[in-house]
């Protein structure tokens, strides 16, 4: 078998004497798309920032593509969508191309043109979001649901191996979620590329990840396969009271883009 994407092992960290996560193991493979609940203030985005290199290890290790996080250099294979992406200077003057672009840079990459290939990654990452009749428009014009979507056109530009979504979709419209969902079945397709995302709405992802992580100081996670109830788990995580309910019909929308291109006045999200 060959090295996970992502290994954890026995991870803790503590801010000051709280501790946000203990003792976390999970693996990640090739190909997997993880889908990471649980409540407000369980961890989860801390996960994705420890394992990302952002913040220190208590105790533990992290392996991202079979090196230990804190020699890992290889970024440019991994693309981000951080939960307060579009909390930024509302007047800050670029475009979404240029924006979008910025997904292409890495350490590596840093000073230089971007390429043809590169051009052409932009060009594409911004026409999956259907962006592109707002491409050259300065960003502070947009609304924050396709703010929201520049900054998974800068993640999809850099054509990663493996995509870490933090809420990413949690300001765009049901149609656009879906559009979204459909987008990264169609990537995963073309190049067999890793997914782990966090998210609120526990329907979708049982509907689209193989794995469930369900966070809250610790970690538990399942395969979802048919049949697969993780009541048990998520009750443990969120509380006795909890009840699994569905949001919303993923069958609604047949063809966001067509609907959202109808209506380019209205800024959709």
């Amino acid at each position: 078998m060959s090295e996970p994407v992502l290994s954890v092992r026995n991870m803790t960290v503590k801010l000051g004497h709280l501790t946000i996560l203990q003792n976390v193991n999970m693996d990640v493979e090739k190909g997997d798309v993880v889908g990471i609940v649980g409540p407000n203030g369980g961890g989860k985005t801390t996960l994705l920032n420890a394992v990302l290199g952002n913040i220190p290890l208590t105790s533990g290790e992290v392996f991202l593509f079979g090196k230990k996080i804190e020699t890992f250099n290889d970024f440019e294979l991994v693309g981000y969508v951080a939960q307060n992406a579009i909390q930024f200077d509302p007047l800050f003057p670029a475009t979404v191309k240029e924006i979008v672009s910025l997904g292409r840079l890495s350490r590596k990459k840093m000073g230089r043109r971007l390429k043809q290939e590169d051009r052409e990654a932009v060009d594409r990452a911004i026409d999956l979001m259907g962006l592109g009749n707002v491409a050259d428009r300065k960003i502070s014009e947009l609304s924050g649901g396709q703010k929201q979507r520049i900054f998974i056109a800068k993640a999809l530009a850099r054509r990663p191996k493996l995509l870490i979504l933090d809420e990413a979709t949690a300001g765009l419209d049901v149609c656009m979620q879906d559009h979204f969902v459909n987008v990264l079945r169609g990537l995963r397709k073309e190049s067999d590329f890793t997914v782990i995302t966090v998210s609120h709405d526990l329907s979708g992802v049982m509907c689209q990840a193989n794995k469930l992580a369900v966070v809250n100081r610790r970690l538990m996670m399942t395969p979802i396969v048919p049949g697969t109830d993780p009541t048990d788990m998520l009750r443990k995580a969120y509380g006795e009271h909890f009840t699994f309910i569905f949001h919303h019909d993923h069958n609604v929308c047949t063809n966001p883009l067509i609907e959202i291109e109808n209506q380019q006045g209205a800024k959709p999200g």
